[in-house]
């Protein structure tokens, strides 16, 4: 409401301050404004290469008034570098194509062998070889399972006929395969089932998107058991990560969706050569409260790495110090990031250069034991942090408290001791961007598919892109994978006591030792 000259104050005093307030709130209301166009139309990169200013200026060819004339081209000579920045390796197949890769070969050979000159029939001296690679489309089939009656001529019960294998879908037209193609397109490579549908019915099959709905919730119904002991191994990990995002369920009686939540649970060693093998879990759940972490962890004690989240807290405080939180620092970074993108702040971009330092030195000890990360950590990045932490309280006391830089110094300050906690134990990432990376693929299904159509359809989502996306961290291929745990488990020549042997990390490991038996 637009102030009046009547209601104004005649106090001095009481006039400045209203000024004064008014001034902040304005400036909250620009730095939200910028905030809310970067968001928009900014770039997304949190990298200080992005946020300094001092890059390169356009280039405009000829219209450069201090244009000097390029250097000569020398192919014989490398190419100079500017010092201190390593190009990293494009990876590339140079020179010949995947061995592993079946070879189809095609000869060309000349229309007449006989010399031109001479007549003379001409031999074979040498041959040029040239490989491309080459694609064949996905081939729909029809596979014939026949099963033939023999019966003894001189009896009525000699009758012998082997038994139907059993199908993932009982009475069905799905084989194992296309089942799995289904759901490795939508929760491997994000294709809703609307658009594979459509993609059928090119090739001449028609099929509603019911039907397929049908399948991907039986492969789910199959699955549940690994499922579930894939969520227990990771919560049986002493350091987890853990991260939540929205999910949109369709609310029929309302005929509008209604916003559930998608829980991730990681695990994830390879940084110090630990024992745990990367994996991920999804839990769908109604809501994001303390209830229901505390549900989804009840009985886990250990570091629970995640963000600032209120709902972590109270789960850490509710155990008694049997979990411990290790807050993400790329979080504290990021808010920070906001601040200069939106006011350039000298010393939100200060804050951002330091902790580009201590990014440096965990980029040089990634893959090093846990000791000799901690040992590093205490020499260099804890001074760094000490630092830090000092010019944050320094700063802290000279800014408006309501101004967004205050409130980026407040959130590294309450949160240092989990922010910090990587200094004390060098099994203890950074930051939570390994659940972070998990949730993208959550991100991109739900970009695509807006919505799930059902809580049933939801906890399908859960179990079949905690088993595909497993896949994909240890770089299997999630249709050969998902394809043979499926046959294994309808089958039954997998019980439920051998259900480990299925976890990606495990079934990858039995496929090495198969092929290093076989060379």
């Amino acid at each position: 409401m637009a102030i009046r000259p009547d209601a104004l104050p005649t106090d001095p005093s009481a006039l400045t301050e209203m000024v004064l307030a008014l001034d902040a709130e304005n400036e909250k209301l620009r730095v939200a404004m910028r905030t809310l166009k970067e968001m928009i139309f900014g770039k997304r990169s949190e990298r200080l290469a992005v946020l300094v200013d001092e890059q390169l200026a356009l280039k405009l060819g000829d219209l450069e008034t201090d244009a000097t004339l390029p250097v000569q081209a020398n192919d014989d000579a490398p190419a100079a570098r500017p010092p201190g920045k390593l190009r990293k390796k494009a990876r590339r197949n140079i020179g010949a194509l995947p061995k592993h890769l079946p070879r189809c070969e095609q000869v060309l050979e000349p229309e007449a062998t006989a010399c031109p000159c001479c007549q003379g029939q001409l031999h074979k001296i040498g041959e040029d070889v040239s490989e491309v690679l080459d694609i064949i489309p996905a081939i729909l089939r029809v596979l014939r399972t026949i099963r033939p009656k023999y019966g003894c001529r001189s009896c009525t019960d000699g009758v012998v006929q082997e038994k139907a294998l059993p199908r993932l879908i009982e009475s069905g037209m799905a084989s194992t395969a296309l089942v799995s193609h289904v759901v490795v397109s939508k929760f491997a490579w994000y294709l809703p089932l609307y658009r594979q549908v459509q993609i059928l019915a090119g090739q001449g099959i028609h099929l509603d998107r019911a039907t397929l709905a049908g399948w991907v919730k039986r492969a789910a119904w199959w699955l549940k058991s690994l499922y579930e002991l894939q969520l227990r191994t990771i919560q049986a990990s002493p350091r987890v990560f853990c991260d939540e995002t929205p999910m949109p369920v369709l609310d029929p009686g309302r005929h509008r969706t209604r916003i559930c939540q998608f829980w991730a649970h990681a695990m994830d060693d390879r940084p110090w050569g630990g024992p745990a093998p990367p994996a991920v879990a999804y839990v769908f759940a109604d809501g994001r409260g303390t209830e229901e972490i505390a549900g989804q962890l009840k009985g886990f004690s250990g570091i629970l790495q995640v963000d600032g989240y209120a709902a972590y807290k109270a789960l850490a405080r509710g155990h008694g110090g049997a979990i411990q939180l290790a807050f993400c620092l790329a979080h504290a970074r990021r808010k920070f990031v906001e601040v200069y993108k939106t006011t350039q702040s000298p010393f939100a971009r200060e804050v951002i250069e330091r902790l580009q330092a201590v990014y440096a030195i965990e980029a040089e000890i990634r893959g090093s034991s846990a000791e000799q990360r901690l040992a590093a950590r205490r020499t260099r990045s804890a001074p760094l942090m000490a630092a830090l932490k000092a010019r944050l309280t320094e700063m802290v006391d000279q800014l408006f408290s309501q101004s967004k830089l205050a409130e980026a110094i407040n959130y590294a300050l309450n949160h240092w001791d989990g922010l910090t906690l990587f200094l004390r134990d060098g099994r203890v990432e950074v930051d939570s961007n390994t659940v972070e990376r998990s949730m993208r693929p959550i991100a991109m299904g739900r970009r695509n598919s807006l919505f799930s159509g059902s809580e049933g359809g939801a906890e399908s989502w859960a179990i079949l892109a905690s088993i595909v996306n497993t896949a994909k961290l240890h770089e299997l291929d999630p249709q050969a994978y998902l394809t043979d745990v499926l046959e294994r488990v309808v089958s039954g020549r997998t019980k439920s006591h051998q259900l480990h042997e299925l976890l990606a990390w495990n079934w990858k490991a039995a496929r090495q030792h198969i092929a290093q038996a076989a060379a």
